[in-house]
C-alpha cells in the first residue's frame, strides 16, 4: 500500500509539471513554422501560442499565428505571445501589445506587421515608417477582412 502511494504520488508531481504554461526559446535557424513550415529567422517577427496543457506553437510570424488560430480551438489557447519589434527575441504578450501595419516594414509573412510592448514605441515607428497602428482585437479583425 505504501508502494502505491508513492508511485500515485510521483505521477501527480509528474501531471502537475508537465501542464506548465509558459513560453519556450524560439531556435531561430532551426525552429520551424507550425502554420508555413519555414525556417524561423526573423528576430522581431516571430510569434508563439501556448496551450493550457502547455504545448508550445512556434511560428515566424504574428500573422502565421493569426491565420493558425482560424484552424485551432482557440478556447485551448492560454498565452498569445509576438516578438517586440524594439527588442529582438523578446517574446511579449499579444494581447495587450500594439501592433503596427507598415509598408516600411516588411515581415516574414508580407504582412508588414510588427508587434510592439509600448504604445509610444509604435507610435514614434509610425512616426518614422508610416502605417497604421492596431490593438490586438482591432488586428484580428483587420486580418479577417483580408
Amino acid at each position: 500500500m505504501k508502494t502505491l502511494k508513492h508511485y500515485l504520488n510521483i505521477v501527480l508531481l509528474l501531471l502537475f509539471f508537465s501542464c506548465n504554461v509558459s513560453p519556450k526559446p524560439i531556435e531561430y535557424g532551426s525552429d520551424g513554422c507550425h502554420f508555413c513550415k519555414m525556417t524561423i529567422v526573423d528576430k522581431v517577427h516571430a510569434a508563439e501560442v501556448v496551450t493550457h496543457k502547455g504545448k508550445v506553437y512556434k511560428f515566424d510570424a504574428t500573422e502565421c499565428m493569426i491565420n493558425f488560430m482560424d484552424e485551432f480551438d482557440t478556447s485551448e489557447i492560454a498565452l498569445y505571445l509576438s516578438n517586440d519589434y524594439t527588442s529582438p527575441e523578446t517574446l511579449i504578450n499579444a494581447t495587450e501589445a500594439t501592433f503596427l501595419v507598415s509598408e516600411n516594414i516588411p515581415s516574414p509573412m508580407g504582412a508588414f506587421l510588427s508587434a510592439f510592448e509600448n504604445r509610444s514605441d509604435a507610435e514614434q515607428t509610425q512616426a518614422n515608417k508610416g502605417g497604421v497602428l492596431y490593438s490586438w482585437d482591432e488586428l484580428l479583425k483587420y486580418s479577417n477582412k483580408n
